[in-house]
């Protein structure tokens, strides 16, 4: 028989999963009129959300995107008290919630936004380095999907300097988001590699004139 313990964390699972499906780009696209979806690479993530809509709209979805993972990762943290490793589920489930989204036909982001909320409700001094790895490949190279797989590959790397192994949660948890972004961001590879890959020429640093 399952334990009182056991079915309060799948449930807790299964709830954090149902508010990551909740999409940002979806619901204030809708108020526009307008489904991302069918616009630019496709994708509901903040990304497409800027090029197709601009930054307030961006910003707009990635704030909901950030929100659906951390607060109810800081919620259970705290009023439930859950282990790192139970908290550390709950995340993943917010994330799968994104990119798998079941109110939208499993079609949503690339995790990325979700993921923030998770590293910021649980490894708050580790986000201001991942974040200043992404922000220097993004003025480098001007891809957006090649800095967060960098930033992400970085988890881990930071993870172990930290605690001195990735025999523990954390480190467990930081390679599997270091695949999970390649994993999500594989078109983004394909296209780089073709050369088709949108730029944001504006912010780099070095470029052609």
């Amino acid at each position: 028989m399952i334990s009182m313990l056991l079915f309060k964390l799948i449930i807790s699972i299964f709830i954090c999963y149902l508010i990551g499906s909740i999409s940002g780009s979806m619901i204030l696209g809708r108020l526009k009129g307008v489904d991302i979806r069918a616009h630019g690479s496709g994708n509901a993530g903040a990304t497409n959300a800027f090029r197709t809509l601009g930054f307030v709209f961006a910003l707009g979805v990635m704030l909901v995107d950030v929100l659906k993972s951390y607060l109810p990762v800081m919620f259970l943290k705290h009023y439930l008290l859950y282990t790192n490793e139970q908290l550390l589920l709950c995340g993943l489930a917010s994330v799968l919630g994104h990119v798998y989204p079941i109110y939208y036909q499993f079609k949503g982001g690339k995790g990325a936004g979700t993921l923030i909320g998770v590293i910021l409700a649980l490894f708050s001094k580790i986000f201001l380095f991942i974040l200043i790895i992404w922000v220097f490949i993004l003025i480098i190279s001007g891809y957006v999907g090649l800095s967060t797989m960098l930033a992400g590959i970085s988890f881990p790397i930071i993870i172990y300097y930290v605690y001195g192994t990735f025999n523990h949660p954390f480190g467990y948890f930081s390679i599997a988001v270091a695949l999970f972004l390649i994993f999500t961001h594989r078109s983004n590879i394909i296209r780089m590699f073709k050369g088709t890959e949108n730029r944001f020429d504006k912010i780099m640093i070095f470029k052609k004139n």
